[in-house]
């Protein structure tokens, strides 16, 4: 376990794992280290031939926080994590990390070599419900109320459309309090998917390659967002992973991206 300091005096705590050309991880709603079992076992299949990077973002699991938030400040992290990997990194966005990932890269002088997502969240046409106008105002205010347990039922409601019947099963589940212990993070991810909607031209300007891959047995939403997302990339190609779902097996995602990445 390493740490690094990024620019606002955050602590953003990692996995270092393997050898290898470095890779870092960047984790989707509700992901962090000590409660995503699916992606350290990623990363150790990883780590046979890369440097993996398995971070905690600010405010979850070992890392610290310093609001107030912007998206400005995660990138910052992004960038003190490749900065440690020796300036240069591929990097890799499940879900809601796609959109850092993507924003990292096109930054200049980023250092980021390739970039892959699975299943983007965004919502790109009426297969998927977007959330309503009263959401982050919502949200926020049960966050500061310190009311977690709405927060996350909210979250899950509106953000995922999951169903009410599917939101008592994860209540009643034990990894519930895990949720709970990243409940304020939910406001910082609905900062950063706003309405959902694929941001028009905003990663025109990529000259890296990207891979963008999706589930065959997902809903059709995801298909849609991942294509819509290829279409709107400059050296971007789809790739569907079948019978994989969102919650991807580890072994299949894990042999899609090390043939993208020793391409």
């Amino acid at each position: 376990m390493g740490h690094v300091t990024s620019a606002d005096g955050t602590v953003i705590e990692f996995d270092k794992v393997g050898s290898g050309p470095p890779l870092v991880l960047v984790g989707g709603t509700f992901q962090y280290r000590a409660f995503d079992p699916r992606t350290q076992e990623l990363t150790d299949l990883l780590g046979r031939d890369f440097t993996v990077y398995h971070y905690d973002r600010r405010g979850r699991g070992g890392s610290t926080d310093t609001p107030p938030y912007a998206v400005e400040r995660e990138l910052e992290d992004l960038a003190a994590l490749i900065a440690d990997a020796g300036g240069s990194a591929h990097l890799f966005g499940m879900s809601a990390g796609t959109v850092l990932a993507l924003d990292a890269a096109v930054r200049p002088g980023s250092g980021v070599t390739k970039l892959a997502t699975y299943e983007p969240p965004f919502i790109t046409d009426d297969t998927r419900p977007r959330p309503s106008p009263a959401f982050l105002p919502k949200l926020t205010a049960l966050i500061e109320d310190g009311r977690r347990d709405d927060a996350v039922e909210l979250y899950l409601a509106e953000s995922f459309g999951a169903p009410p019947e599917r939101i008592a099963e994860m209540k009643a589940s034990p990894l519930w309090p895990g949720f709970l212990g990243v409940a304020p993070t939910l406001v910082y991810d609905s900062i950063l998917l706003g309405d959902g909607s694929l941001p028009e031209g905003r990663w025109a300007g990529l000259t890296q390659p990207v891979l963008v891959l999706d589930g065959g047995a997902s809903p059709e939403s995801f298909g849609n967002a991942a294509q819509a997302l290829t279409d709107a990339l400059p050296h971007a190609r789809r790739r569907t992973l079948p019978g994989q779902e969102h919650a991807v097996a580890p072994d299949v995602l894990t042999a899609a991206l090390r043939e993208f990445y020793l391409d």
